[in-house]
């Protein structure tokens, strides 16, 4: 069983009510079908209207509903900033940023058979060295408990430990450096280079003795350009699914879709944000 189908599974155990404000779109309509014929979740599918996004966080904020998936049609800068302003972000969280879940191929080579996390891929354009801290506490916290990994989180950067000098090197150290400050309950480490983190024969060259050992599970990419890239060549050329983005941050789960989602992905992300619900 692949991870996107032991989501599914997972999701089926808890009574979870997710809305879906898009019901003028297609999609959603079958998405919601599929997801209460599965037992995955109770849909409430609104009609689509320009207050939709708005009623979907109102309901949330009555407990009529456990969490929220959006933009198949509306623009994620839409949907993140409507549940800003009638949601809102977690005490302990001052910021949302998102992760895509990349489940790797049941064959082919052996970094094809693997699943990571990526973040941020979606939200935050040039995050500064707090931010980034952020992310990856953020993002250890919710693999831990929707995915029940074990986090092992690398800083990602075109330098290991030093190889090269340059600010945006400098913006990654600090971040790490601001880790350390607070003794996180997770294994990380950085600055990272990618072949470094995922793979243990070029860790044990460039970076010996590494508490990661090149078997990194969560990749915090040190901008959006670098993350939307890098998920985009993963899924596209390496041929894995992508699920996501996931928001993380809201007082109550809220998802974005991407315009370009299939029936699939509203399916497998409903199936997240129930997880989320539950670990609420």
């Amino acid at each position: 069983m692949n991870l996107t189908e032991t989501i599914k599974k997972q999701a089926k155990t808890f009574n979870k009510t997710i809305v879906f404000p898009e019901g003028n779109d297609g999609r959603i309509k079958e998405a919601a079908k599929l997801i209460e014929e599965n037992n995955i979740a109770q849909a409430v599918v609104l009609d689509g209207g320009k207050n939709s996004l708005k009623e979907a966080c109102r309901l949330i904020n009555d407990n009529q509903c456990d969490g929220m998936v959006a933009g198949a049609t509306a623009a994620t800068a839409t949907v993140i900033k409507t549940a800003l302003k009638y949601i809102g972000v977690k005490d302990n969280m001052p910021i949302v940023s998102s992760f895509f879940i990349m489940s790797g191929k049941e064959s082919g080579k052996e970094f094809g058979k693997k699943s990571l996390v990526f973040a941020d891929c979606a939200v935050l354009p040039d995050p500064g060295s707090r931010e980034l801290a952020d992310i990856a506490t953020a993002t250890a916290a919710s693999v831990k408990n929707i995915l029940n990994w074990e986090p092992r989180v690398a800083m990602l950067s075109f330098s290991t430990k030093g190889s090269a000098r340059h600010r945006l090197v400098d913006k990654v150290k600090k971040a790490v450096d601001i880790l350390d400050t607070k003794t996180p309950d997770f294994i990380y480490d950085g600055e990272l280079q990618l072949d470094s983190a995922i793979v243990p024969e070029v860790s044990r060259q460039k970076d010996p003795g590494g508490v990661l050992g090149g078997k990194a599970n969560i990749l915090i990419f040190p901008d959006l350009n670098s993350g939307n890239i890098g998920y985009k060549l993963v899924q596209r050329l390496g041929g894995f699914k992508a699920t996501g983005p996931i928001l993380q941050g809201f007082k109550s789960p809220v998802n974005d879709l991407s315009r370009g989602c299939s029936v699939e992905d509203i399916v497998n992300v409903a199936a997240v944000t129930v997880l989320q619900a539950a670990e609420e």
